[in-house]
């Protein structure tokens, strides 16, 4: 018989591991994923009486990773979730106290914790919009101690989700408009929650769809697949034969690719090749994922002429612009462990005006240009031809385009997020204005970037002003 215990705990949720609380990220845990000294700085904000003061602080990069000409901006609808989301808990509060770290720190920092809101302004590029090194994916404008505080979930969504979507848009660019390609990521993913956002980039900067079901799911699409070569091994070996496995899977998945490079490729593609000549089977398309694709691809559609090719297995752009100029007669691609890791987007989030005052960073290597800044870009033809970085008080000239627009004012949303699908014509359209030079593969060339006599100017005045001359 159960005890009451037993009894009473009957449908519940499993205790967690011994010694190890769940590592679940839930939207009340947002303001504490954050780097310790950002909750210090903080603090010492509320001592010196700088907490309310206004600041601005810019996300950008230095420099691009190896061999990209650009990169696409995105993350944006999950650093905005976050800044709705942006509050302390008593308990969270409570947990901070009883660290010891701020035993000396002003009753008004825990306050402050309190009653936490964010009630800035956040001026960024729309996602699917490409920027070049140091000119701002987006500038925060709030209360100092705000604006300092988030910025550690800012470049964790906005690095990661502006590397996977950049990518993404590199491998579509590479594969065409008419290639079907998949996200099949996650297993590669650095997290589960950064497989999510990484299904949502890849998505938005022009894949057709992911493997991941609960990202498409929540994403509003369809999730897709074919199968492992486990299924393809256990049905063979209780079933008799790779034929009988395929059979097995079409009765349940009509239609669906057939994953054919288990035992030999080229074999079994001439076994369905004589299935479809007597009418006992149909083949629709058919997955390699191993072995040389190339030749592989066009000895498979020789045989089965009709059927859609679709490769996987260490895929990058690379590989696709290499299967392409030996004009393989591949349908699409499904793209997985290089598009969700590999170089890093290596944003910063830096400083450059507190009340009115602008500052600077000089350090070797590490400089910063002073001011609320805007990017104004230039087209000729449909065609970027270069942008000017200037200070955000100076007006656009003829033919210039102002990119960052006021999208968070207040602690709210403008307007309503932009659709993945929305974020993916602008990717696309965004990728297509850029010049061959900056689409390249290797060596590739970013459009030009120019320092407005306004910034220089003020930046001159900043080195000055603080003797970093």
């Amino acid at each position: 018989m159960a005890t009451a215990t037993e009894s009473d705990n009957r449908g519940s949720r499993p205790a967690s591991p011994p010694g190890e609380g769940s590592l679940t990220i839930a939207p009340e845990d947002y303001s504490l994923l954050s780097d310790l000294y950002e909750l210090t700085m903080a603090a010492c904000y509320c001592g010196e009486g700088l907490d309310d003061r206004p600041a601005s602080f810019e996300l950008f990069v230095r420099k691009l990773p190896k061999n990209f000409g650009y990169l696409i901006a995105m993350g944006l609808a999950q650093a905005f979730e976050y800044l709705h989301n942006f509050r302390f808990t008593p308990e969270q509060i409570s947990s901070l106290q009883s660290t010891g770290i701020f035993a000396k720190v002003s009753d008004k920092f825990w306050s402050t914790l309190e009653n936490a809101r964010f009630t800035g302004d956040v001026w960024a590029l729309p996602e699917g919009t490409a920027v070049f090194p140091n000119e701002p994916l987006l500038r925060v404008e709030a209360p100092f101690w705000q604006a300092q505080v988030v910025e550690t979930y800012l470049l964790n969504t906005l690095n990661y989700q502006t590397l996977v979507g950049t990518r993404a848009a590199r491998i579509r660019d590479v594969a065409g408009p008419s290639a079907t390609i998949l996200e099949f990521g996650t297993r590669r993913a650095f997290s589960p929650q950064g497989s999510m956002w990484g299904a949502r980039s890849a998505i938005a900067g022009g894949m057709n769809s992911t493997s991941n079901v609960l990202a498409a799911l929540k994403l509003g699409r369809k999730p897709s697949g074919t199968m492992a070569h486990s299924l393809v091994m256990a049905l063979t070996a209780t079933e008799g034969s790779e034929m009988q496995a395929f059979r097995a899977f079409h009765h349940y998945f009509p239609g669906a690719p057939l994953l054919i490079d288990t035992y030999d490729t080229v074999e079994a593609a001439r076994q369905l090749a004589d299935r479809l000549l007597d009418g006992d089977m149909e083949v629709a398309g058919v997955r390699i994922d191993s072995g040389d694709l190339a030749k592989l691809s066009k000895q498979v559609k020789e045989l089965l002429p009709d059927a859609r090719i679709f490769v996987s297995g260490d895929l990058d752009e690379w590989e696709i612009a290499k299967l392409k100029a030996e004009n393989c007669p591949i349908d699409g691609y499904g793209v997985g462990t290089k598009l969700v890791t590999g170089s890093p987007v290596n944003g910063v989030y830096k400083i450059v005006e507190i009340d009115g005052m602008p500052v600077m960073k000089k350090s070797s290597g590490k400089v910063t240009y002073p001011g609320r800044k805007q990017i104004f870009r230039r087209y000729e033809g449909g065609k970027q031809v270069g942008d000017r970085l200037g200070l955000a008080s100076e007006e656009p000239q003829p033919g210039e385009t102002p990119m960052l627009q006021l999208l968070y004012r207040k602690g709210k949303p403008v307007h309503s997020p932009d659709t993945l699908e929305a974020i993916g014509d602008r990717t696309q359209n965004t990728v297509a204005s850029l010049p061959d030079s900056a689409r390249q593969l290797d060596d590739p060339t970013p459009p030009p970037v120019e320092i407005s006599e306004s910034l220089q100017a003020l930046t001159q005045k900043t080195q000055e002003k603080y003797n970093l001359l």
